[in-house]
């Protein structure tokens, strides 16, 4: 394939959220231009140029972004005495995207010395739809399978597995999941799960919990460390009311019926529960719930975290970053 490559994946015909974002120098000396584009559509062992063709032109930055996400980048002229300004940020999403042919909007026509990525951004398509076919144990976005919902860049997939083994992946096709899978949906941090498993430390009593889902990527356990936990039941209904029906000696005892919401507070997933009874236990069913989320029920929304600074040069202030360039030493 040759050398100093910048990136390599396959192609994807038709393909237009995979978005390029990318700077390059026109010529030796020429103006720096900023484009965004897509790809649709090539023609085997035949090179395109991401340039206006001019020898010696350069690309100076590259991303390839599978959601059409915008970065902001920062970038470092080199040192001129008529220029006081010699970094600068900008930012992508401010572009339309075009062909891959366009020139691109004007970057700075003075001489550059890096460009550095600032800030990763989000898509500037809107979500992504996406879908899960369980028979290959893939994601797709052809509609294919289970509908998962609408991604964004940052959203996550949840996945429970039979064992009670829990994690989180990003929604790229690329994943692949093992078999034994419970469930595997949207992961929302809000959501409250209610499960009912037999513990084998406390003689195999039943008992509740009420938790949350963590996102790690890392495989994780919401039955607890002994392998011979049970689960008996498990649910995302925000107000389940369980039906205990008991067996054995004590099958004579009628029903009990429990307000989950009521018998425990919502705690971490690696809590180890509250006890659900002594009696003998024979089936838990789950029964209609009288009480809905009202809307003043409903979570209020995250605050938006503040984009982590990616910078290399950060703390530093231009007159560091020239001292830098042009190798001034500094005695305090």
């Amino acid at each position: 394939m040759g050398k100093n490559i910048l990136y390599v994946n396959v192609f994807k015909k038709n393909d237009k959220r995979t978005i390029y974002n990318v700077a390059y120098r026109d010529g030796k000396d020429g103006t720096c231009y900023m484009k965004r584009f897509a790809v649709t559509g090539i023609v085997r062992d035949r090179e395109y140029d991401l340039t206006q063709g001019k020898p010696d032109s350069r690309v100076l930055y590259f991303s390839a972004n599978p959601n059409g996400e915008a970065e902001v980048i920062k970038v470092t002229l080199k040192p001129n005495p008529k220029v006081r300004k010699i970094v600068f940020e900008e930012d992508f999403s401010q572009l339309a995207i075009k062909g891959r042919q366009a020139i691109g909007n004007i970057l700075t026509r003075l001489p550059v010395h890096k460009i550095v990525l600032k800030q990763r951004g989000a898509s500037t398509l809107g979500g992504r739809k996406v879908w899960f076919d369980r028979d290959v144990l893939r994601l797709n976005y052809d509609g294919r399978g289970e509908y998962l919902g609408e991604f964004q860049t940052d959203d996550r997939i949840l996945v429970v597995l039979e064992n009670g083994d829990f994690y989180a992946t990003n929604f790229d096709l690329e994943n692949h999941y093992e078999p034994g899978i419970r469930l595997l949906e949207k992961f929302d941090p809000q959501k409250v799960w209610t499960a009912v498993l037999y513990d084998a430390d406390q003689q195999n009593y039943p008992y509740i919990k009420r938790f949350c889902f963590d996102p790690s990527t890392r495989k994780q356990n919401y039955l607890g460390d002994n392998p011979k936990n049970q689960l008996l039941l498990l649910t995302d209904e925000p107000y389940p009311r369980l039906e205990v029906v008991f067996g054995g000696h004590d099958a004579f005892r009628e029903p009990l019926v429990v307000e989950a919401d009521d018998f425990i507070a919502v705690k971490g997933f690696k809590a180890k529960g509250k006890r659900l009874t002594t009696y003998a236990l024979d089936t838990i069913n789950e029964l209609e719930p009288t009480r809905h989320p009202e809307p003043a029920d409903t979570p209020a929304q995250p605050e938006e975290e503040e984009p982590e600074d990616l910078d290399p040069d950060k703390g530093k202030t231009p007159g560091d970053i020239l001292d830098e360039l042009t190798g001034q030493m500094k005695l305090f």
